[in-house]
């Protein structure tokens, strides 16, 4: 039987309606590309590779979004969230690899906006590159540093709207959770409020936890002793017009549906949370000095923002539970095999025995 998704099992988390893919793309614009490294070469395992998630199909360094992040165990390596969170915007495409490919990706990244931007550190200043990792090292030949700039570049342009590849593709080709074979998800949700219907997108790399964490009533003692703590990068969007601190708040939200999973944010987890919306847009050259923001934000209290946070919770559960329906079983160096988790074992979340 081949891999599915956690409603392909007939299981539904929480009560709102998702998007019409059921994946982060279900925001307008966002875009998501792969590009995978599998393959084995001599005695050399690779198992690896890189994802971006664009924010918007325009150039986002002369168009930026809003964004923030949240740290909810800093037990990682993300380039480019400090500034991500001093200013407030995103002008890059988001990048996800392994641990000791970041330097890659991030110059792979840096070639790709110099180009469409020549104006960069010539004209005008910098660019903020955002990138997170996980440690695939498990199955992944991690110190050959097999990844190459040239594989962030194509990830970027592999990026398309619509349904997004999940499981054992792009960055999450090496990566394990929950003791089982992890790696890319998505999920999203959606809402009417009156005349305005908001999303929320939710893509995860999923690499944490061990067997005995899940919340299952089964004796599930199969977990390698020498895999290590790992991490999770979860990334937000939305086109609901939220504040940089609003994004924080909808970013700490993320922190309950990894939580439902079993994941206690172990020593050596390094869990970030990075939130942007779509609705608004900041140009990088404003025609006034002040750069007045000609926008508003949704209410702070009520209804809205708290059923957002609902949404958020939700959809980053069943965005971790798609990583596993979709991975299939992967052997990697020394031998090494982790295990597709049973998807008849993911369908007891239907029948509420977590």
């Amino acid at each position: 039987m081949g891999r599915k998704r956690l409603r392909d099992l007939g299981v539904e988390i929480g009560s709102y309606s998702t998007g019409e893919h059921n994946s982060i793309t279900d925001i307008d614009g966002i875009k998501v590309g792969h590009k995978t490294l599998h393959y084995d070469q001599g005695g050399t395992i690779v198992r690896t590779g890189v994802t971006a998630i664009c924010p918007h199909e325009g150039n986002v360094f002369k168009e930026k979004v809003i964004a923030s992040s949240y740290v909810i165990n800093g037990f990682g390596k993300t380039v480019g969230s400090i500034q991500l969170n001093e200013l407030g915007i995103l002008e890059s495409p988001i990048m996800l690899t392994n641990t000791l490919s970041v330097g890659d990706v991030l110059k792979g990244t840096l070639y790709h906006m110099m180009e469409e931007n020549p104006e960069i550190g010539d004209t005008t200043g910098t660019i903020n590159i955002v990138v997170g990792e996980c440690n695939d090292g498990y199955l992944n030949d991690i110190r050959g540093l097999h990844i190459t700039p040239q594989d962030a570049e194509d990830a970027i342009g592999n990026a398309h709207s619509g349904p997004v590849e999940e499981g054992c593709v792009g960055a999450g080709t090496g990566m394990i959770c929950l003791g089982y074979k992890g790696g890319i998800g998505t999920s999203s949700r959606q809402y009417g409020f009156g005349e305005d219907t908001y999303k929320i997108g939710a893509l995860v790399l999923t690499n944490f936890g061990q067997r005995r964490d899940l919340r299952f009533p089964f004796d599930l003692d199969h977990q390698p002793s020498d895999a290590p703590d790992g991490s999770i990068m979860i990334v937000l969007a939305t086109d609901a017009p939220l504040s940089d601190r609003q994004l924080k708040r909808l970013a700490k939200r993320a922190s309950f549906g990894l939580s439902r999973t079993g994941s206690y944010a172990a020593h050596g987890s390094g869990d970030i949370v990075l939130a942007f919306s779509t609705a608004h847009r900041i140009s990088h050259s404003p025609l006034r000095e002040e750069n007045t923001l000609p926008f508003s934000f949704i209410k702070e209290d009520g209804f809205i923002i708290s059923t957002l946070f609902e949404m958020t919770v939700d959809a980053v559960e069943e965005a971790i539970w798609n990583s596993m329906g979709q991975a299939g079983t992967t052997t990697g160096r020394k031998g090494r095999k982790v295990e597709g988790i049973p998807l008849e074992l993911l369908s007891q979340l239907k029948k509420g025995e977590m």
